[in-house]
Order: C-alpha cells, then structure tokens, then sequence
C-alpha cells in the first residue's frame, strides 16, 4: 500500500504542467496552442525564450529526480538494492507519465524528455552527466533541440550496456525503451528535420550571425 501512494504522489509530481502554468501566469496564453503545441521546454523555447525554456526544462527535470527520491520514503529500500533500483524506476516512470499525461492539464502534457533525464539524473548522475554531455554537443552545432534529445537518447542505451555495463537487467531493458519512446515521440520533428524546416531554439545566434558575416565576404 505505502508503495502505491508514493507512486501516486510521483504520478501528480510529474503531472505539475510547468510550461503551461508559466505560459498562462506570466504570458495569459497557454503554450499547447502555439508552435507545436507541445506543453515541453522546447516548444517553451521557440514561443518564450531561452529563459523561460530553461526554467522550464530544469523544472520538469527536478520533479522526476524528487519523484525518484520518495523512494527513500519507505525503510525497505535501505536494505535492498535491487528493491531500490526497481521502485525508482517505478517512480521516475510515474513522473514521466504524469508528465506525459498531467491530471492538472486535461492530460494533455509534453513529451518527457527534460523528466527522462531527470529520472536517468536521479538514479544514476555519471550517465546523465554523459547524456547531457551529448545532448549539449548537438544543440551547439544545430540548435536542434528535438535532435539532440533523439541523440541523447539514443546514446542512453549505449552508456548502459556499453560503456557503464549496467548489471540490473531491468534497467538495461528500460535504457532501451526510453530510446525506443523518444524516438516514437518526436517522429514529426524527425520528420522536418530531414525535410530541413525543424525550428531553432533562440540561443546561439551571434554564432549564426558571425558565420553569416563570413560567407558574405
């Protein structure tokens, strides 16, 4: 029973809608009816700007790293390791789908990826330190968020069974499935990205600019 409530209690944590609590308080629009219509960091990024996206995403990554945490709740997790590995992923899993589907926001949330990490952050930094590594390396070079979450994604699975030879099977199964989703969830974005009409966030573009300037010469 003590592990359903706290389940329960990640589910509503993940199902704080962030973006579009900022976009109704500070803007008196909701976010889901403009750009993509997603109620993530990036398409907060693309209608508000690179600060309120930052907030954004860094306040959907903490609720799934304190999801994670509750399950320190319970005395059990102290003794047992693999019991602990096993209901934080339950946890983080919980966030995610909450924020996925947030009860607070008609069900109608983001995508999940900033709580992903936050999950992945909670449960194991060095990988979501790598992660973020990538994810930071192509979003200089293209300023594509939706590609560097698919790359940073991708490259989750390859530090779990690869580099970090993950021993918990059902982490190493669950590394997999959350490339498998993020790639099932932004097959749109995939889509304009190779068709090359994928929006850039606003950051970088004094970099854009010099290039520009260059080539004009």
């Amino acid at each position: 029973m003590n592990e359903l409530l706290i389940i329960l209690l990640a589910y509503l944590l993940g199902s704080i809608p962030t973006s579009v609590w900022v976009s109704k308080y500070f803007f008196q629009i909701d976010i889901r009816d403009y750009g993509s219509g997603n109620a993530g960091a990036t398409n907060t990024y693309r209608i508000l700007g690179s600060k309120w996206g930052t907030f954004v995403m860094v306040a959907d990554m903490l609720k799934a790293v304190i999801a994670v945490k509750l399950a320190f709740l319970l005395p059990e997790s102290y003794d047992n390791e693999l019991y602990l590995v096993n209901l934080q992923l339950g946890l983080g899993l919980a966030a995610v789908i909450g924020h996925i589907f947030p009860v607070w926001a008609n069900f109608k949330g983001g995508k999940g990826v900033a709580s992903l990490f936050g999950m992945v952050l909670g449960i194991q930094p060095n990988v979501a330190l790598c992660c973020v590594g990538v994810f930071i390396l192509v979003l200089y070079l293209t300023r594509w968020v939706s590609l560097s979450s698919i790359l940073a994604s991708i490259a989750f699975p390859v530090f779990i069974l690869v580099i970090f030879n993950e021993p918990e099977h059902l982490y190493r199964v669950f590394a997999i499935v959350v490339a498998l989703l993020v790639l099932f969830t932004h097959q749109k974005n995939i889509g304009r990205i190779i068709k090359g009409n994928e929006s850039k966030v606003p950051i970088l573009k004094h970099r854009d600019r010099r290039k520009g300037t260059r080539h004009d010469k």
